[in-house]
């Protein structure tokens, strides 16, 4: 059993839950804790409560430490500076002519690494971006190329249905979303209506997807033949949650079948 918390990130802008590793926290406190890019500092925002280790696919990372003031005065300093710098690889790549768009900047809280993020259309050859970055900040640099979505999930914003976006609140990785699931669901496939803000299928086709699947499985489709008590006719529409559909029958009319 493991005591776990909710801890709000700057660079991930989502709650991630934590390992306590036996320090005494409550909401609201800072702590410095263990990512995949190092060591971090991150504000608690939930409770801690009890979880059965046996249930956790993998690991959970660990609070490493209470912040202390020093603490809170390195990670102020860090965003700070990873903003200056930003700002001078924006320049570097406007003066070196590179087709490329320079979203985030990131130091490591022992500002032992300094990453970039930035998408391109094409291949870019960085390499002498790369070595006159270190030269001016003495520090390992990283540059790593991210998708639309990538980009959407950092940038973050606001879905059609009003609320911040679900790949920066919630989602951990990106899963497949294919055309299907539009048409599985009789949404209309305007772009301006699946595509959400990364230009990209709405994440949120997948949630209901087998759902849906499920309700289709005794309707039939739109244009099929079939053969009802009124009559044989055709299917001209389908409500899939009502688990209705529309027969139109030569000489009687349209018939609605409640399955």
């Amino acid at each position: 059993m493991k005591e776990i918390v909710g801890v709000m990130i700057d660079s991930e802008d989502k709650m991630i839950y934590y390992d306590t590793n036996h320090n005494t926290v409550k909401k609201n406190i800072t702590v410095i804790v263990e990512t995949e890019k190092g060591l971090e500092f991150g504000k608690i925002v939930t409770d801690s409560h009890p979880l059965d280790s046996s249930k956790l696919k993998e690991p959970l990372k660990k609070i490493i430490r209470i912040a202390s003031k020093k603490d809170y005065i390195n990670y102020k300093n860090n965003k700070k500076k990873a903003w200056e710098a930003l700002k001078t690889c924006k320049e570097l790549v406007r003066k070196k002519r590179l087709d490329m768009n320079v979203i985030d900047a990131f130091y490591a809280f022992d500002k032992t690494q300094l990453l970039f993020h930035f998408t391109s259309d094409n291949r870019i050859d960085f390499r002498d971006l790369a070595r006159a970055l270190a030269s001016i900040y003495k520090t390992r640099i990283e540059l790593r190329q991210i998708g639309v979505r990538d980009k959407a999930k950092k940038v973050c914003g606001y879905g059609v249905c009003g609320q911040k976006l679900c790949c920066s609140r919630f989602l951990n990785e990106f899963t497949s979303v294919s055309i299907s699931m539009a048409k599985n669901q009789n949404i209309s496939l305007n772009p301006t209506k699946i595509n959400g803000v990364c230009g990209r299928l709405l994440c949120c086709l997948k949630y209901e997807d087998d759902v849906y699947k499920e309700c289709r499985k005794d309707i039939p489709e739109i244009g099929s033949i079939v053969e009802i008590k009124e009559g044989k006719g055709k299917v001209v529409s389908t409500d899939i949650l009502k688990q209705e559909y529309t027969v139109e029958i030569p000489n009687v009319g349209l018939i609605e079948v409640q399955k």
